[in-house]
């Protein structure tokens, strides 16, 4: 059971400014039902920028009912510039705090904010409309991903999903974003280690489809006798066994190309 702040349950049960404004100056929406949460934001704006009324109208749970109607006494009476610095970190405060699984609310009224006011401005931009399109269930573009990674200090996959749903539902998208946050974060990109059977396998394959042809064309060829770490064992064999240039031949290409294709640390030790 989630532990909801005095505040959350205040304005679930008591939402403020719930409705429509007619002839608004301004209209927002965020979410969408497909994701299970929907807002759609109305601002009355005057002749100096000043928010004289806000209205909304949501879709969700509980506490996106709350981070709306909180929202909406958050920016009326404020000029819309002012409004324009809100964060969803505010949104969460004003309210005593939400439960992590429960951040993306807060996310969804910052947004729709965002986008009622570049609807007054009459500013053709959009948050999710970019084409690198990153969650492709709940259509998290990258630059919207790498904004909220930033403005909440997220850390992991878990915090993401939290804040914004990207990959929450199928899955496919995890490993792009936890590469989103790796690089935000600074945390280089780790290469698993292969296990020993993986890396014969490897080099069976790079042997079988660069090294051996070649060597076949002089008569020669190669055989895998064992890898123990990074050092790989073989035998020459054929015309090659005998070739005054066999160390050179495995000095030269083979470790070469094990090197290239298979690990950088590889060892050619001659059987």
């Amino acid at each position: 059971m989630w532990d909801y702040s005095e505040k959350v349950i205040d304005h679930y049960k008591n939402p403020r400014n719930v409705g429509s404004i007619d002839n608004a100056d301004a209209i927002g929406e965020a979410g969408s039902l497909s994701c299970g949460d929907m807002l759609k934001l109305y601002l009355k704006v005057d002749k100096s920028g000043i928010i004289t009324d806000a209205k909304f109208q949501t879709f969700g749970c509980g506490s996106a009912v709350a981070s709306s109607s909180i929202l909406t006494e958050m920016i009326i009476g404020k000029h819309i510039n002012e409004a324009k610095k809100i964060t969803n970190k505010q949104i969460v405060d004003a309210l005593g705090g939400l439960p992590p699984e429960k951040m993306h609310c807060s996310v969804m009224g910052h947004e729709a904010l965002e986008a009622a006011i570049a609807d007054y401005y009459k500013e053709d931009i959009s948050l999710h409309t970019d084409a690198n399109i990153v969650c492709n269930c709940f259509d998290i573009s990258k630059s919207f991903l790498e904004t909220e990674i930033k403005n909440n200090n997220l850390k992991t996959l878990e915090d993401v999903m939290n804040y914004t749903k990207a990959g929450g539902a199928c899955g496919r998208c995890r490993g792009k974003i936890q590469e989103i946050l790796n690089s935000i974060n600074g945390v280089e990109k780790s290469t698993p280690k292969l296990t020993k059977t993986q890396l014969i396998i490897k080099i069976n394959n790079v042997i079988e489809k660069y090294i051996a042809p070649e060597l076949q064309k002089d008569g020669g060829n190669i055989e895998l006798i064992d890898v123990d770490d990074n050092k790989v064992k073989v035998s020459l064999t054929g015309r090659c066994n005998t070739c005054t240039r066999s160390q050179l031949t495995l000095t030269h290409f083979v470790e070469d190309t094990l090197k290239k294709y298979a690990d950088s640390n590889i060892e050619i030790v001659q059987v």
